[in-house]
């Protein structure tokens, strides 16, 4: 590599570290939910992580996936269960 691109390496690997950080910051933060076969809101939280982890345990699924990346079909699965169990918000 010459020495002349280092500066604009350097500077690529700079933003490539702070935007996986960002990420990884963000990923902490609770963010609303709509459910719309219930029509309102849930704080996606450690409370709600939860009950999700609960719900995708008791289905035999992987709680570790994103809950915004399963099918509308699992989703709507999770709020009948979800609201028929714990607080209804």
């Amino acid at each position: 590599m010459s020495r002349g691109s280092h500066p604009l390496s350097s500077l690529l690997l700079a933003a490539a570290l702070t935007s996986s950080l960002a990420g990884i910051a963000c990923e902490h933060h609770p963010y609303r939910v709509y459910d719309p076969y219930y029509t309102d809101y849930h704080v996606w939280n450690g409370e709600e992580v939860g009950y999700y982890n609960r719900w995708a345990t008791e289905t035999h699924r992987d709680p570790h996936r994103d809950f915004r990346r399963i099918p509308p079909g699992e989703q709507k699965e999770y709020w009948t269960w979800r609201h028929n169990h714990g607080d209804h918000h």
